[in-house]
């Protein structure tokens, strides 16, 4: 008899600490993944974070009088602005959902296949709310700049 009550305790302590131990086991599985879940949310708002703010330190670093233009193209706007001799400068726009920004002369034509993907958004706008004031929206929200050209504006 002494025998049996033995091996009942015996069972019942491995039980009890296969309990815990599965208990453990998903607590670092649900804490894993709600970490993995955690980090993808950080990553995903720090992408966004970066193209809003990388068209601020574009345009900001390139800003002078007349230098930030917005034309119209097949891909809908594209964001100008001319360096020093007003023939080439940068140009920003929409392609296949993804943002493209390029180098070249600015009457020539675009080659978003040649062109450097600079983010992923399913939208952008380039607006002039109001003089000074330029006005960018893409999936990760919208960003206001305040341009120190005048003269600066929308191009047919």
């Amino acid at each position: 008899m002494k025998r049996s009550s033995g091996s009942a305790l015996g069972f019942y302590t491995i039980g009890v600490a296969a309990l815990f131990l599965a208990g453990f086991f998903l607590l670092v599985v649900f804490g894993a993944q709600s970490y993995r879940n955690a980090v993808a949310v950080q990553s995903d708002n720090n992408q966004k974070r970066a193209l809003l703010g990388y068209f601020e330190t574009c345009i900001s670093a390139n800003d002078a009088k007349g230098s930030v233009r917005v034309s119209r193209s097949e891909y809908g706007d594209v964001l100008e602005i001319p360096d020093s001799n007003d023939d080439y400068g940068i140009r920003i726009y929409l392609y296949n959902g993804e943002l493209k920004e390029t180098y070249m002369a600015l009457d020539a034509a675009l080659e978003p296949e040649m062109d450097v993907t600079i983010g992923k958004t399913a939208v952008f706008q380039a607006e002039f709310p109001r003089d000074g004031l330029l006005k960018i929206t893409t999936d990760a929200g919208s960003i206001l700049i305040r341009l120190r050209s005048e003269e600066s504006g929308i191009k047919s």
